[in-house]
């Protein structure tokens, strides 16, 4: 059987990367690791071939090669996903899906033949079972006993994916959060007790990965890295510093956990030392009302200004996400967003309007109040129910909030006040520097996109001279926050043309319709899917 494994589009959004990956030389941020585990999950008999749609376009000759089609989406990817279904069903081929698009809500794709939902591991292999039985498979696959075993998980088949053509590697150790967000569905979806893989299953996975591809940055797509401590502790973080040690690789790894990292010295040394630099963090709000109301109770009591100055001292670069938008929210809350994240040094941080996932505590909480407004959606710039500020008042002070961050000047003043809280890593495990070489394509991209832009270039010299002048061993940060300025001010000015546009066809009240691509989303980070992987702040394989 030849089974053609299928991954829709990025819409643009903030974690897409769109506009950062012509500057970096690169067609995608990551591949979809759901779907090459879940290759890995098929028969070995059954032929297999990955087409990643933002790598390459789905082709007629790849349908007509195709028996059945696996189809993972995220919410985030909706539009292009209906577009592929469309393709698929054209062609005559039977089309197979999962994911979280799919997982709440898969009678809304009645062109969808058969469905695999929840976790992979747990209920693909009773689909297919009936295949190999000759028997017509049911409709749904939802049905599986507790949790999967992540030691179980196999080794993703890196083979099907053309890792050069990604920003970055990626690999998976835990799945699952200890917290109950109430905006938040990774717990509904994979549980509040973090379940890990061995540290052999990653050094096996990473070795794979640098075997196969010139990568210098490895996203873990955790869903809270940090969920369970004692295990990261005490056999992870260990068994990757002793790898350091052996193979002497010159890889960094990024991740998504929680602030209270801040909390514990000797982990943030293990992760110094591990490799990790890069993390992403949901802050949210500066308001400790909210964070109560909310659940959000790991972000509560402490001094979060201090906490990230802490992280940055250490040697941790980060992203974090804020939401305005809550029950709770007064209309102080946007110079207060405004100034915490300026104040932060946080360069890449990232506004959205608070939704209601299907799944979560705020979803039924808004059902049962009668106020979700429409289907979710992923825009960042969108909310799927009626908010308890007035609404004008609510989108009026996202528009300011979006305008004081999301300019380069912005993001250029962020970047200074993140050089002065930051110091390098001292790790007391010595990671090799890449050749120099490697960086060439990227500069040269970088001073066409950004060095020589009449709207750029005086934050992109400004930046780039600091560093030069003061300290070059921050030139790699610098030339990372002069990309990242250049991708927030495109979805900036994108999404202030979308917004001029909605108020001359009817105002705030048509904005949640109109706004951005059509896409339903995901909610604040994207998650993974059946057969696919979070982008930036991940979650995981889901079937």
């Amino acid at each position: 059987m030849n089974v053609l494994l299928l991954y829709p589009r990025m819409s643009d959004t903030f974690w897409s990367m769109r506009h950062a990956l012509p500057v970096l030389g690169k067609k995608a941020i990551f591949p979809p690791l759901g779907l090459i585990t879940i290759a890995s999950l098929l028969p070995d008999e059954w032929d297999k071939r990955l087409v990643d749609t933002n790598v390459r376009d789905l082709t007629d000759a790849d349908l007509e090669w195709a028996d059945v089609v696996l189809l993972s989406a995220m919410n985030v990817q909706e539009p292009n996903a209906r577009a592929l279904i469309a393709q698929v069903k054209a062609a005559g081929v039977t089309l197979v899906a999962g994911g979280p698009l799919f997982t709440h809500e898969w009678e809304l794709f009645p062109d969808v033949d058969h469905f695999v939902l929840n976790e992979a591991e747990l209920t693909l292999p009773a689909f297919v079972a009936d295949v190999q039985a000759g028997r017509t498979p049911e409709r749904v696959y939802a049905e599986g006993h507790g949790f999967a075993d992540m030691t179980t998980s196999p080794e993703p088949m890196w083979e099907l994916a053309d890792l050069d053509a990604y920003m970055y590697g990626i690999v998976q150790y835990t799945r699952g959060c200890p917290y109950e967000c109430d905006f938040c569905d990774v717990t509904a979806l994979f549980g509040r007790k973090p379940r890990v893989k061995e540290p052999h299953q990653i050094i096996d996975e990473l070795d794979r990965i640098l075997d196969g591809a010139d990568v210098t940055f490895i996203l873990f797509a955790d869903d809270n890295l940090i969920g369970n401590k004692k295990r990261l502790k005490n056999e992870l973080l260990p068994a990757l510093i002793e790898w350091r040690r052996r193979r002497q690789p010159s890889v960094y790894f990024g991740t998504q956990l929680t602030i209270n990292l801040a909390d514990d010295e000797e982990l943030m040394d293990l992760m110094i030392d591990a490799g990790f630099r890069q993390l992403f963090v949901g802050i949210e709000t500066p308001d400790d009302e909210t964070l109560q109301h909310c659940l959000k109770r790991q972000n509560r009591k402490r001094d979060m200004l201090e906490n990230v100055a802490r992280l940055h001292a250490k040697g941790f670069t980060m992203t974090a996400g804020f939401v305005v938008g809550f029950d709770t929210d007064t209309e102080d809350i946007f110079d207060r967003q405004i100034s915490f994240i300026q104040d932060s040094g946080i360069v890449l941080s990232t506004v959205n309007l608070l939704k209601a996932p299907p799944g979560t505590a705020l979803h039924e909480r808004m059902k049962k109040e009668g106020r979700l407004l429409d289907r979710f959606s992923f825009q960042e710039t969108r909310t799927n129910f009626v908010p308890a500020m007035d609404p004008d008042t609510l989108y009026d002070g996202f528009d300011r909030v979006i305008e004081s961050v999301y300019t380069p000047e912005a993001v250029y003043q962020r970047a200074m006040e993140f050089f002065r809280q930051y110091k390098p890593a001292q790790p007391r495990v010595g990671i090799p520097d890449p050749s120099p070489w490697r960086y060439v394509g990227v500069v040269l991209r970088s001073l066409r996109y950004v060095g020589f832009s009449p709207r750029h270039w005086r934050y992109y010299w400004g930046l780039m001279g600091w560093a030069l002048r003061h300290n070059r061993r921050v030139l790699d940060i610098a030339m990372n926050s002069v990309i990242m300025l250049y991708h927030l001010d495109q979805l900036y000015q994108a999404y202030k043309a979308a917004r001029t546009d909605d108020r001359q066809i009817g105002g705030s009240t048509h904005f949640v319709h109109s706004v951005g691509d059509g896409a339903a989303g995901d909610g604040a980070t994207p998650s993974s899917g059946m057969p696919t992987a979070p982008t930036v702040a991940p979650r995981s394989v889901e079937a």
